[in-house]
């Protein structure tokens, strides 16, 4: 079918039906300016998409990621707020009682530049901003109920975010500890692991580094297991989402192993999923963050210690991980002791291990793992077989890479000869069993850190106090307001902690004086509840109004882009979660159903400023109206492949539509007081012009419902209209049928092009608007063929194409193939041997 669509696409540019005419009235001509103003206006007028509790209907939760208020709308939003839109307007009109809200993702680092860059506040960027979107947005006709919108740099909403950053402070989901972050030293601030990407900040690509910092964690790590194994819950998200959040959990069995040191009554503990070859263990390998990392060093090798430390710090941490990174360490001059073979082990450091994966410490095992074999190699330690391929001897002198696989055990002791796999279970039980370790689970996940050390964001409501230490902001106090009198040089880091009137304060326990807090929360909290205010925006009694919340939750449809697999989508879930167990909401799973729509390309790239290839969403507008940017949008490619741009398809997209105008406007006097259709007295022009209809009406219902598949749901609209658009059909004495037909096409056609449909439907002689008209039904009993085409094959071949009764018997099917004149040359003088019949389809005669 997408290829239909292709061919479809493709005749818009070449037959002449889709051009237009000269001849055409005043009145007939298409003006989508004036269609779309007045359409918009008696929306907005009438509040026509505000969404209230309703029992006679089922709730339909709709949303796209909200966006951040950057200044412009491009063509990624368009698109992503198009497929949102046919969505909900169909769900509208299936019946479902629809909430569909907007908002604004407005704390965060790009207006807090701008400010420094304009000599401006971010506030009034940020709202200025928000000013110039929300009126695009309201140009491109969304169904939007703009009652429910919010902006999280608003005081009322992220007032409630700080009473829930207490609620967590209390149960122990929030809390405070040194350790090393990623350091953005452009902006000046810490960025989580999902925000560095290939050793870049996400916000400016600048190169990150390392950097010991006291920071605020949200323990996300608590809901490691539910967050993997809800993962298997979610039929309605792409496969894809889920496996990037399952190996992001990263969920491993294993165990924990003691290695004494050397002359020493103390112990290194590391974790590894791979205890079968404990044995094969010739060296240790630090993560050079490790809190020992230095305590190891012996003073021979400190000072090489200390600069590999130093030099690490600014290596990018997701490199490091990477398998073509080139391994390094340092010997740090200590030795430990295999618990299971008694080798005395050296113990080094090394770029590739990570200090938040694990203990920071691995067993090397360089003859089964390929990352120790590299760095085996490159600092000569010793290589010890300890499994061995079926059929195969390796020999440590000549292996050219680590064997991985599964295999027999070797130099292991009582465990020789057994299969590896066997021999995991057996030697963790021997493990505990004498002390030297035990079995445990790990995750990579790790918590959440969420200080950052800017000023347009939501304070963290801590005080510190030097007599009672960390102390949470009374939730009567609340909210810490970010204050406005604020100057901006770009340099030194957050302005607030510069601010005496903002860090300066009494202890709410003690009285004395106090600092408060002066980082500001990640951007990416604000995001990870803001579905759950859109329930109840205006509720002031707390941070949510459970019943509401209960009534809307989940979100029955999410949309947005994939690049948020592991940040937003995670958060959002986590949250969830966290919002569930402190009573506020009952759900336990934020989205029901996840569509990642693709990118919008042109000239073979992403669109982007910085490669000159932007389409502005408002001269496209102006030149041909929102409906043809929603069109070309919908149609150009399914919603979850990326689209090419074409100006020529924007083009054929226009005319498509005037081509509808036309046909409608052609055919007023001839269908303005047509009775219903009565199926019964239909002659068979019109049963089979009826049949084309309702054909269409099932399709496009499929491919909305079931598919999303809006490109080709348009362009089985296409098709019907090549059927309605003959001349003789303008005079045709069927009027009822047609006016069935034109109804038909505008309401299929009402989601994705809302202004055009919504006019024509009152110029139809209709009073009540679209959106509040049910969906069409297409008639069973209309679409059931009367005729059929079918092949007819001598000995496999085609040799011809017969029409005959839907009814028709198999030996009068045979019968009229064996007659047929373009058959019998290949059949003449030699003996049927069989006939061969797919009642509908297909006879196949074979001859010998």
């Amino acid at each position: 079918m997408i290829a239909r669509a292709t061919v479809v696409a493709a005749e818009i540019d070449n037959l002449d039906i889709f051009k237009m005419r000269k001849e055409i009235t005043v009145e007939q001509k298409y003006s989508p300016k004036d269609v779309e103003q007045k359409w918009q206006s008696v929306w907005e007028d009438e509040k026509t998409f505000k969404a209230t509790p309703a029992s006679d209907k089922q709730k339909y939760y709709l949303l796209e990621m909200f966006p951040y208020p950057s200044g412009r709308i491009h063509m990624g939003h368009v698109r992503n707020y198009s497929i949102g839109d046919v969505i909900g307007r169909f769900k509208r009109m299936r019946g479902f009682n629809v909430m569909h809200p907007m908002g604004w993702d407005a704390f965060g680092m790009p207006a807090e530049n701008a400010a420094i860059q304009n000599k401006s506040h971010p506030a009034v960027w940020t709202h200025e901003n928000i000013a110039y979107m929300r009126n695009q947005i309201k140009k491109m006709g969304f169904s939007y109920d703009w009652d429910r919108e919010l902006a999280t740099c608003n005081l009322d909403y992220y007032r409630w975010e700080q009473k829930l950053f207490l609620e967590m402070f209390a149960k122990g989901l929030a809390y405070k500890k040194t350790s090393f972050v990623n350091w953005c030293p452009k902006c000046e601030t810490v960025l989580a692991n999902e925000q560095v990407e290939d050793g870049a900040c996400w916000r400016c690509d600048s190169d990150v580094n390392q950097k010991e910092l006291d920071q605020w964690f949200f323990r996300i790590t608590d809901y490691a297991e539910e967050l993997l194994e809800n993962t298997y819950k979610l039929p309605g998200w792409p496969e894809r989402v889920l496996v990037m959040q399952r190996n992001w959990i990263g969920k491993s069995f294993g165990c924990e192993i003691d290695f004494k040191l050397e002359n020493s009554s103390d112990s290194i503990r590391v974790f590894t999923t791979r205890q079968d070859t404990v044995f094969g263990a010739t060296f240790m390998s630090l993560a050079p963050e490790h809190p020992h990392a230095l305590d190891l060093a012996t003073p021979e090798q400190r000072e090489a210690v200390v600069a590999f430390i130093d030099k690490i710090r600014k290596t990018d941490r997701i490199m490091r991980t990477a398998d073509d990174f080139e391994k390094e360490g340092v010997f740090t001059g200590s030795y430990c002791i295999n618990p299971l073979t008694g080798v005395r082990m050296p113990i080094f450091l090394a770029n590739f291990v990570l200090m938040d994966y694990g203990t920071g410490a691995v067993m090397a095992v360089p003859t089964h793992d390929q990352r120790d074999f590299e760095f085996a190699k490159k600092y000569d330690l010793p290589l010890k077989v300890v499994i061995q391929p079926a059929g195969t001897t390796l020999d440590p002198a000549t292996m050219g890479e680590a064997f991985t696989d599964a295999g027999i055990m070797t130099n292991s002791g009582t465990f020789d000869g057994m299969q590896s796999g066997d021999a995991k279970e057996a030697i963790a039980d021997f493990l505990k069993e004498e002390g030297y370790g035990t079995k445990t689970v790990n995750y990579r996940l790790r918590d959440w850190g969420i200080s950052r050390q800017r000023y347009w964001g939501n304070p963290i409501p801590v005080i510190y106090c030097d007599s009672c230490g960390v102390v949470p902001v009374p939730a009567k106090d609340l909210p810490v307001v970010l204050p406005k009198d604020v100057e901006f040089s770009g340099e030194g880091g957050s302005p607030l902690a510069q601010m005496d009137s903002f860090v300066h304060c009494s202890c709410p326990v003690c009285g004395k004086a106090a600092r408060r807090e002066t980082d500001t929360m990640d951007t990416f909290v604000q995001s990870s509840w803001y579905f759950l205010r859109y329930c109840c925006p205006e509720y002031t009694e707390g941070i949510l109004d459970r019943e509401a919340v209960d009534h809307w939750m989940s979100v029955d449809q999410y949309i947005g882009g994939i690049e948020h697999a592991v940040l937003h989508l995670l958060y959002a879930r986590f949250f969830t979660k966290v919002m569930r167990d402190l009573g506020h909401i009952s759900a336990d799973e934020p989205f029901v159903n996840l569509l990642t729509q693709g990118m919008v390309i042109k000239d073979g790239s992403k669109m982007s400023k910085s490669k000159g290839n932007v389409v502005d969403p408002d001269a496209l507008i102006s030149r041909y109206g929102a409906d043809t940017a929603r069109l070309f949008s919908l149609f150009a490619a399914p919603p979850e492949k990326d689209l090419d741009w074409n100006d020529q398809g924007v083009d054929g997209s226009f005319r498509f539509l005037s081509r509808i105008w036309k046909l409608v406007h052609d055919r007023l006097d001839m269908v303005r007081n047509a009775a219903p259709v009565d199926p019964a007295s239909l002659t068979a022009d019109e049963r089979n012009l009826r049949r084309a209809v309702h054909k269409t009406i099932r399709k496009v219902t499929e491919d909305l419902e079931e598919r999303f598949h809006f490109n080709t749901a348009i362009a089985s609209v296409m098709e019907l209209l090549n059927i309605l658009q003959p001349a003789d059909l303008k005079t045709a004495q069927f009027p009822a049928v047609m006016k069935e037909a034109l109804q038909s096409v505008v309401m299929l056609m009402s989601p994705i092009v809302p202004h055009i449909t919504e006019e024509l439907w009152q110029r139809l002689g209709n009073t009540s608007q679209l959106t509040q008209t049910a969906w069409p039904e297409y008639d069973p009993s209309a679409v059931v063929d009367e005729e059929l085409l079918v092949v007819v094959q001598v000995n496999g071949k085609l040799r011809s194409k017969i029409t005959v009764a839907a009814g028709i018997g198999e030996d009068e099917l045979k019968a009229l193939a064996l007659a047929d004149e373009k058959v019998m040359p290949f059949i003449e003088g030699l003996t049927v041997r069989k006939v061969i019949c797919v009642p509908g389809k297909l006879v196949n005669i074979v001859v010998g």
